[in-house]
């Protein structure tokens, strides 16, 4: 057993061939601690006949709505503290994981603790360092000046949108980075102290409202309790208890300017030459592809070459319907779709998907490549302009639901740093190998 430092234990069951359980349990102490509470906030809004509310005994409250409790308590744990943890134990132990987690079932009972299952396929023993082996083709930059022009444009401008910033707080487009734990009237906590590490964009769309008043205005340390409507959704308590939420915000990605200092932390920048450079690679567009783009497809076109990946047929289903929702947003969808060779680009582009994710996400925990706050900063910074997240290949998805901007798991967004920062380092080493030859 893999033991989690005090709030959980993290176990991985061998199924079969690539099939594994992993098995996270949250011990009985935290679980008693919320579910009473819970009974708590029932019973304050409970009305029973011949009591006053809020008067109505804890037995009868437990005999009724146990069940529903402990159903509602599942949804809560999942969400706020299951999915982070997942993805910090299968980082921490290197587990390489083909497709998303599948959540089988949740076992849950105030008086034993909580076991959440999930399947997973494993793909550990795929990569090994051939690798290191090939020869990428590096794709040539358009040698227009006006494209040398358009860089130090950019570069000026973001220049002195940073010198003309006045920090008022989170603004419009900002990405908060902030923790998030649940706590009773008092202000004292309900689940073993946890914090829920989230980040959130602040859009300007309406539907945000909610957000802009939580957040609008606020700086980096600031602490505030709320019952907001907004975070009951988040946490899915469709069981209507009124949960209070102390946030702290740890920091903020500003999108009043693009910073350059975390570009060159990124990509390992020394000087102004290597950020011009850096940046031409996606002013830089041949066949409507930028320079960038180039390089990292024919290097991913090399990596899945070197390697054969046998994809679970669920799996690979699964990443068809994925590749299809992305499709389908796309304004010429009808038109894609009336080739008569839609459904095979479909199925190739869902392989494809798999195999870079697969041999990256191995290539990254066999060269222990590990990504701190300062990397996910670095990363998020570079989604603030259209033009800087065409340096980016491994995009989070959608970080929306139902037209409304909702948080995101820290952990999520460190998978997707962490690939894209493997991408660089691969894309680094067999650069300067050629060099050097």
């Amino acid at each position: 057993m893999v033991k989690g430092e005090k709030l959980y234990n993290f176990d991985l069951i061998e199924k079969n061939q690539n099939q594994c359980i992993a098995s996270l349990t949250l011990p009985y102490k935290s679980i008693n601690l919320v579910y009473k509470n819970a009974v708590l906030m029932q019973r304050n809004q409970a009305s029973t006949y011949g009591f006053s509310q809020g008067l109505t005994p804890i037995s009868y409250i437990e005999t009724t709505y146990r069940p529903n409790i402990l159903e509602h308590l599942k949804d809560l744990l999942l969400i706020h503290c299951v999915i982070n943890l997942l993805c910090e134990s299968l980082y921490a132990h290197k587990i390489v994981v083909a497709g998303d987690p599948k959540l089988l079932d949740i076992v849950l009972d105030e008086d034993k603790g909580a076991q959440f299952l999930f399947s997973i396929s494993r793909m550990n023993e795929i990569v090994d360092e051939k690798w290191k082996k090939i020869n990428i083709k590096l794709a040539p930059r358009k040698n227009y000046k006006d494209i040398d022009k358009q860089v130090e444009h950019f570069l000026k401008e973001e220049t002195e949108r940073k010198e003309n910033y006045k920090n008022n707080g989170i603004h419009y487009g900002d990405w908060v980075f902030f923790t998030m734990e649940l706590v009773d009237n008092s202000g004292n906590s309900i689940f073993s102290d946890y914090e829920d590490k989230l980040w959130l964009k602040i859009s300007e769309e309406e539907t945000d409202q909610d957000v802009h008043e939580l957040f609008l205005g606020k700086q980096k340390s600031e602490v505030f309790v709320t019952n907001s409507h907004y975070f009951q959704e988040y946490i899915n308590n469709n069981f209507g208890l009124d949960y209070q939420f102390k946030i702290t915000i740890l920091d903020f990605i500003n999108n009043a300017y693009f910073c350059v200092n975390l570009l060159k932390k990124h990509f390992q920048l020394k000087h102004a030459k290597e950020i011009h450079q850096k940046l031409i690679e996606v002013f830089s567009f041949r066949n409507d592809i930028s320079q960038r783009r180039e390089t990292v497809e024919n290097t991913l076109k090399s990596l899945i070459r070197q390697y054969y990946i046998n994809l679970p047929a669920h799996l690979l289903e699964k990443q068809k319907q994925l590749v299809l929702a992305d499709v389908h947003v796309n304004p010429d969808y009808y038109v894609y779709k009336s080739q008569n060779d839609f459904k095979d680009k479909i199925k190739m582009l869902a392989e494809k998907q798999l195999r870079e994710t697969i041999i990256i996400d191995g290539i990254s925990y066999q060269e222990n490549i590990a990504v701190t706050d300062q990397d996910v900063y670095s990363y998020l910074n570079l989604m603030q302009r259209a033009r800087t997240r065409g340096l980016l290949y491994f995009k989070i998805p959608s970080t929306k639901a139902n037209s409304q901007e909702v948080p995101v798991p820290h952990e999520i967004i460190k998978q997707y740093c962490l690939r894209e920062k493997t991408l660089n380092h691969v894309i680094n080493y067999l650069t300067k190998k050629k060099v050097s030859k």
